[in-house]
This record gives C-alpha cells, structure tokens and sequence, in this order.
C-alpha cells in the first residue's frame, strides 16, 4: 500500500515538473531575437586603433579641444588644411567665406588621409563660420566616404552657437551613426580674444570634454 502510494506521488512529482519545464521551454521558445538589440546596437569604445580625430582650427581652441578628446580615447589626431589659406584678418575671411557659402564652393584640401577605411569612429570637430559648417570641413565629408562609420561632431564657437553645423554633417554624411555633439564658446575673435583655453577656462572645458565621452561611453578604462 505504502509502495502504491510513494509510486503516485512520485508519478505526480514527475508530471508537474514536465508541465513547468514545458512552459518554460515553449516560453524561451518564443523570446524575440531582439532581446539583446539595445546592447547590440550601443557604440564601441573607441580606440587609438579605429578613431580618428579631424579638425578645422583659426584660434587653436577647436584644436584644444581635439587634443582633450585625444587625452581621453587617443585615436590620430588629423588638422584640416586647405590648399589656399584663408586671409589672417578676421573681416577678410568672413567676407570670403560669406561668398564661398552663397556659391556652394568647396575648397580643395591641402590635408590628405591615407587609409581611412580602418576608421570606424570619425570625431569632426571645427568652429562655426558663418553660422554654418565651415566650407573646409564641407569639402571633406564631400571628398571621404564616411558609409558605415560612427561620426561625432563637436565645435567651438563665438558665443553664438553652432548655428546649422551639426545638422550640416547629418545631411552630408550618408549612412553614418552620428552621436551627440559637443560645444563650446571659445574666443570672441571680432573683440580681439582669441585663444582662451587656458587656466581655469581649460580645466572646465577639460571636465565637460570628460563627462561628454563619458556620456557616450567612449572613454578609455586605462
């Protein structure tokens, strides 16, 4: 009797954890592939490797702050230069960025990249001239193939902003992953200021540099 007994409870036992497992089972079963998408899809680190860094400078501040994104994830740094400088005086290149802008001119670039097909995340940083992207930096999303590649803006500017730039590469960079961009006010190059990352100005912008790539999870662990 005993042994019926143990015999139909064990029997019970063995049903229900064969229900349970098939619940479970037809419920893994059935879990979307897309589980893991968000952790598939957030950016890499960047590395010294695969970044690489390429800015347009007049006062040396957007080349500051290059070198404070070079600090923190390494990566080549690359200055763009054009073939035919622009005029040293600050009127003088306004004006003749003014025209190259109403002509949709693109100046030919002095600065040659090599291979840039190993880099998957391009930083584009430069000033705001005219309240748009500067004609140089133009003329390099138009002549590089940046398909594929995480693109990440960041600028500098005259207290007024960064005007149509940032929206300026979307619209030139085709099938690019652009993340959030950076910006800062540097100089005020129509008073006659003009490199100011210096003293307690560059340990500020230094720290938001920081929490920017932070924020982006792209700083080094070393």
């Amino acid at each position: 009797m005993k042994n019926h007994r143990s015999i139909k409870i064990a029997a019970i036992v063995l049903v229900a954890y064969l229900v349970v497992f098939g619940v479970f089972a037809i419920v893994r079963f059935n879990q979307p592939e897309t589980e893991n998408v968000g952790m598939e899809q957030s950016t890499q680190p960047a590395t010294s490797e695969n970044a690489l860094i390429v800015y347009l400078t007049r006062t040396g501040n957007t080349e500051a702050v290059a070198q404070m994104i070079n600090d923190k994830i390494g990566g080549t740094l690359t200055e763009l230069e054009v073939e035919t400088p622009y005029p040293e005086g600050y009127q003088e290149q306004v004006d003749q960025v003014a025209s190259e802008n109403a002509r949709n001119y693109l100046p030919s670039l002095k600065t040659k990249i090599e291979n840039i097909e190993q880099y998957d995340t391009i930083f584009l940083g430069a000033p705001t001239w005219g309240m748009q992207l500067p004609p140089p930096m133009k003329s390099f999303l138009d002549e590089y193939n940046l398909s594929g590649k995480t693109v990440i803006p960041f600028n500098t500017n005259g207290g007024y902003g960064i005007g149509t730039s940032f929206n300026d590469i979307r619209d030139r960079c085709n099938d690019c992953t652009i993340l959030e961009g950076f910006s800062v006010e540097g100089g005020h190059e129509r008073e006659g200021e003009l490199f100011v990352m210096v003293g307690e100005k560059e340990i500020a912008v230094r720290t938001s540099v920081h929490e920017w790539l932070q924020g982006l999870g792209l700083t080094r662990t070393n």
